[in-house]
Parts: C-alpha cells; sequence; structure tokens
C-alpha cells in the first residue's frame, strides 16, 4: 500500500454514506479557498476527512436528512475520527442540462441543491468523482490542526506511521457495475 499524504474533505454525511457503500460519486467544483481556475485532484488516494461546517439537511434526500447531525466545528486540540479512506478511480466532467437529472439515483442530494451547486462559479467546470471507498477495522484519531479548516477540498498530512487495516466497502463487481452505470448515465446526456 502506498502511504496517503492527503485528506479529502466532505461533509460527514456523504463521508458515512462512501463508508456504508450507499454511494460512490462525490461531485466537486473546488473549494471557496482554491485559488486554481478547475478541481485538482493531487492524488488519487485520501483519508476520508469529514467536516461538518455548511452540512444542511435542506440539501440531503432523505433519508439522509434526517440522520443529519450537528456538530461545532472542531477547534485546535479536538479529535477528528477517521473511518476510511477512498481511491479515486475516475475523474468524470459535468455538463449539460440534465446532469442533475441524469445523477439523481446515484448520490445524496437533492435536485434544487445539486442544481445550485454546478450553478456556482459558472466559470469553473464541475466533475462527478468515482470513489472506492475502505472503511478501516479501527477508525484512527487525529488531533484537528489549524491548517485543516477553511472551505478547500484537500489537506496535505503527513503519511500515517502505521496504516490501519482497510476493507473496501463495496465488492469490486459491485462497484465497477455502479461506475459502468454512472458513465453510461452521463454518456446519455451527450448523445
Amino acid at each position: 500500500m502506498t502511504a496517503i499524504a492527503w485528506m479529502l474533505k466532505e461533509w460527514a454525511i456523504a463521508v458515512d454514506a462512501l463508508l456504508a457503500g450507499e454511494m460512490i460519486l462525490l461531485i466537486r467544483k473546488g473549494g471557496i479557498r482554491e485559488k486554481a481556475p478547475s478541481f485538482e485532484i493531487p492524488s488519487d488516494r485520501g483519508l476520508l476527512f469529514p467536516t461538518y461546517e455548511h452540512q444542511s439537511a435542506e440539501a440531503l434526500r432523505l433519508p439522509y436528512g434526517a440522520r443529519l447531525v450537528s456538530r461545532p466545528v472542531p477547534v485546535v486540540g479536538d479529535e477528528v475520527v477517521i473511518g476510511g479512506w477512498a481511491q479515486i478511480t475516475h475523474q468524470l466532467p459535468l455538463s449539460g442540462s440534465s446532469v442533475v437529472e441524469s445523477l439523481h439515483p446515484f448520490h445524496i442530494w437533492t435536485d434544487p441543491w445539486l442544481t445550485e451547486r454546478l450553478a456556482w462559479k459558472p466559470d469553473r467546470p464541475a466533475y462527478g468523482l468515482l470513489l472506492r471507498a475502505y472503511r478501516f477495522a479501527d477508525p484512527i484519531a487525529l488531533p484537528y490542526q489549524k491548517q485543516y479548516g477553511g472551505c478547500r477540498s484537500w489537506i496535505k498530512v503527513k503519511p500515517l506511521k502505521l496504516f490501519p487495516q482497510s476493507v473496501p466497502v463495496l465488492p469490486t463487481a459491485t462497484y465497477e457495475a455502479l461506475t459502468e452505470e454512472i458513465q453510461k448515465s452521463l454518456a446519455l446526456i451527450k448523445a
């Protein structure tokens, strides 16, 4: 296993859904504080860093909105529990007026929220990231550090000295079938 030197930040409810095998898709344009004109992927692997800022029950379809847990934003020294990691297997450009409808079965967000998200900063392209998630046998706790804050997608970290044992949340055949289904759904937009 190659050392993982990055953490991918995402709403805690989405991290939970990834680690439960309930979805494999994240939709990204980049964080507010990111200067690049488009979303960049510094590594194809990242620890899944749960965030509680900006989570909104109104942005989530059922049952996810009902599962939302409100927590204060961590401060330096608080523990952040990392339940697993993911490998980005596909980065799919998203465009077209029917992308929201096409992706509806594959994520946890409401159509109005996703429509608004895709319209944010229209000069920035949107991407669908397909993630093969792996759950740690024993979650790890990291002390929260100041550089973990802010609206950015990626956090550079020192690789873990002892990488915890992990297992894929979905069997390979199931994951591959989902990636094919999502890609076919997006191909229909362009047809």
